[in-house]
């Protein structure tokens, strides 16, 4: 389990348009907003990327380095990035379910076409939000065991105005006895 101010496991993944992602040299001034999400076959992931694509540069203005994320292949990756015009996002893929278990995804398996007609693979991770500090400790994890209700990428962006302005530090820490 993944602990709020404890380093989080190494990320490396290909991206699409940009050089390889690592995690441990990213360089965000604040942040990095890790992204998972499902793949190609979910119509529900398009949506919840095109409006980060949309605000990347509204988190990019505090600090915040965005990447989304997936176990899908270069070319289904590909294809995503164009269903989203993405040009600010940056698009990783090729996510080992080894490694989405290590960050407390969930994993799923193929129920065939999706409701866009695009096959599921065999496995594939759920979603996953993550706010990570330069120094790659944890500071915000939200995991879906749906593909449904997921943050909302405007509301983060007030939030994090607090968090900065307020020096708010990552809760949920305590790990001693309850």
């Amino acid at each position: 389990m993944l602990i709020p101010r404890q380093k989080t496991p190494d990320l490396e993944v290909a991206t699409i348009s940009h050089s390889k992602f690592n995690l441990a040299t990213d360089n965000a001034e604040r942040f990095t907003l890790l992204t998972f999400y499902r793949g190609l076959h979910c119509p529900i992931c398009a949506n919840y990327l095109k409006e980060l694509e949309r605000l990347t540069p509204e988190f990019a203005e505090r600090g915040v380095k965005t990447i989304a994320i997936s176990s899908d292949g270069l070319e289904r990756a590909q294809k995503m990035a164009e269903k989203i015009g993405a040009s600010n996002l940056r698009m990783g893929y090729g996510l080992s379910l080894s490694l989405a278990k290590d960050w407390g995804l969930f994993i799923s398996t193929s129920r065939g076409k999706t409701s866009i007609g695009i096959e599921e693979p065999k496995l594939f991770s759920e979603p996953g939000v993550f706010l990570i500090r330069p120094d790659q400790t944890l500071f915000y994890a939200s995991v879906q065991s749906m593909p449904f209700v997921r943050p909302v990428f405007k509301e983060m962006l007030p939030a994090l105005d607090f968090v900065m302005a307020n020096d708010y530090p990552a809760r949920g820490e305590y790990t001693g006895p309850v």
